[in-house]
């Protein structure tokens, strides 16, 4: 059970930031009127920047 409670809390910074970080993003971008740089969606630009600050959590440990 120790391990299930392990490999849950390894993928929650991953599972956050693409469960909450890329939606407000994207929203927030729309909302603002930003449009995303090299003629990228704005669901495609949170992804790459909602996941790499994920994958950069993860790695780390840490968020900032």
């Amino acid at each position: 059970m120790e391990r299930v409670f392990k490999a849950i809390a390894y993928i929650l910074p991953m599972a956050f930031a693409l469960a909450f970080l890329v939606p407000v993003i994207a929203q927030g971008m729309e909302a603002l009127g930003l449009a995303a740089p090299f003629g990228l969606t704005h669901l495609t630009f949170a992804l790459i920047v909602g996941g790499g600050w994920g994958l950069f959590a993860q790695a780390t440990c840490r968020w900032i």
